[in-house]
């Protein structure tokens, strides 16, 4: 499909792309299409299985995390075809309701994805089939508060806009340079609902497991369509749980450090509550699907390690870790992801002790070297991304150097998808995205 739609695109499109994009795009195709004669008979499910399990695979899932929106904007202009991205064509306001439309005016589009594909892959962090990049779709449970708190802007200027979020957070966006919701900097956040017993046990009202609206309206139709699908299937959305990422949630980062050793007792309810609420508000999806991984969401740490000492992980999150990954066990699902950003190193004994069983996204400028971490933890730990977006931005010759220094090896080990670490930023050209995307299919499929 992707030389096809390449090849017919209107006219004003098609000169946009350059030959040597075109050369490029030619290579991504072919690879992508004997990776997929080479696994005919092991589809992407079975070897995400077998690769999170150190069994031997023809090669690793090819997966990515999406694309920041400045990033799609310059992608466009350099002759990515707008068929590229079908996710353009659909109405994201209907979506929310379960349902999948186009957006009016739309003509003469037919979507590639199913209604199904749409709701549990609402963008390419989950997948992009148009580029060969294999999809990992995740159930769509409503894990936040429910009713969510009331959006509401407070102040906006030029610049900026100060604005209450679905969370209760006060948080302050920079305007300036968003595109597709993609701000150029993080929200500076200045103010957190919960400061008090009080407060949580009001928040506490907003996480009900059993609320019905934390499950789609169309559940038995998803169901059915994953119990037949080969794709590796997610328990959660990506973001959905984690302990101290729900407590910063609500806390904010400086709340819940203080709060780890000024109202211990309220931090350790805070954890058994999580646990608690995970647990149950999961328990229909496990018993309806049996969703092959679990991911904690917890991006607790920056390049010079977590924001807590590993004394304050093991007293607080690690007792309950073990009651989530043992209930996950006992019900089918025995891979075990954490998200998070930052350098991890210190607490990686204490995650493998906690049930985890591969970390994620490894990120190079934190100084995350998934060699150094395979060689000191061999296959108690899988490995997923990596790949140093920095990198990327280069050139050809930095592409080959970043992807042959990491994938053959660790792919031929097993335990190790290669992926970037992190989304697309927008210093990486188009030709670039599709030079890394054939280079790593190459080394991801070549015996070492």
């Amino acid at each position: 499909m992707f030389l096809k739609t390449l090849s017919s695109s209107r006219p004003s499109e098609a000169s946009e792309v350059s030959s040597t994009y075109r050369c490029v795009a030619q290579i991504v195709w072919f690879r992508a299409s004997v990776g997929r004669k080479v696994n005919v008979q092991m589809g992407t499910r079975e070897r995400f299985l077998r690769c999170m399990r150190f069994e031997p695979v023809s090669r690793p899932p090819n997966f990515e995390l999406g694309y920041w929106g400045q990033t799609l904007k310059r992608w466009f202009r350099e002759g990515m075809p707008r068929e590229a991205y079908p996710w353009d064509y659909v109405d994201m306001r209907v979506m929310k309701s379960g349902r999948v439309a186009m957006r009016p005016g739309v003509r003469g589009y037919e979507p590639t994805m199913s209604e199904i594909e749409f709701l549990t892959e609402p963008g390419p962090l989950y997948g992009h089939r148009y580029f060969g990049i294999e999809s990992r779709p995740c159930l769509p449970l409503r894990l936040g508060p429910l009713p969510s708190f009331r959006v509401r802007v407070l102040e906006e200027t030029d610049r900026c806009t100060l604005y209450r979020d679905r969370d209760g957070r006060l948080r302050k966006a920079l305007k300036v340079g968003t595109v597709r919701g993609t701000r150029m900097s993080m929200d500076t956040y200045m103010d957190f609902p919960v400061k008090s017993r009080e407060d949580f046990e009001k928040m506490k009202e907003r996480y009900d497991p059993h609320d019905p609206r934390r499950y789609p309206a169309n559940w038995q139709q998803i169901v059915e369509h994953y119990r037949e699908s080969d794709v590796p299937l997610c328990l959660v959305p990506n973001g959905g749980v984690g302990f101290y990422s729900m407590a910063r949630t609500w806390m904010g980062t400086e709340g819940i450090s203080k709060a780890f050793y000024t109202k211990p007792s309220l931090v350790h309810e805070m954890m058994d509550f999580i646990a608690d609420f995970t647990i149950e508000v999961t328990h229909k999806a496990l018993h309806d699907v049996g969703p092959d991984y679990f991911n904690f969401f917890e991006d607790f740490a920056h390049k010079g390690g977590p924001h807590f000492s590993p004394r304050i992980f093991k007293e607080f999150m690690l007792p309950r870790y073990k009651c989530v990954t043992e209930f996950m066990h006992e019900h089918g699902v025995d891979i075990i992801w954490l998200d998070s950003d930052g350098n991890i190193e210190v607490l990686i004994p204490l995650l493998i002790e906690a049930g985890i069983t591969c970390i994620w996204p490894l990120e190079a400028a934190a100084g995350m070297d998934p060699h150094k971490i395979r060689r000191k933890y061999w296959d108690d730990l899988a490995l997923s991304r990596g790949i140093d977006k920095r990198e990327i931005a280069k050139g050809r010759k930095a592409i080959e150097r970043e992807v042959e220094s990491k994938v053959p090896e660790l792919a031929a080990e097993g335990g190790y998808i290669p992926t970037l670490d992190h989304s697309f930023p927008p210093d990486i050209s188009y030709e670039n995205f599709l030079y890394y995307l054939g280079a790593k299919v190459k080394a991801m499929t070549r015996e070492v």
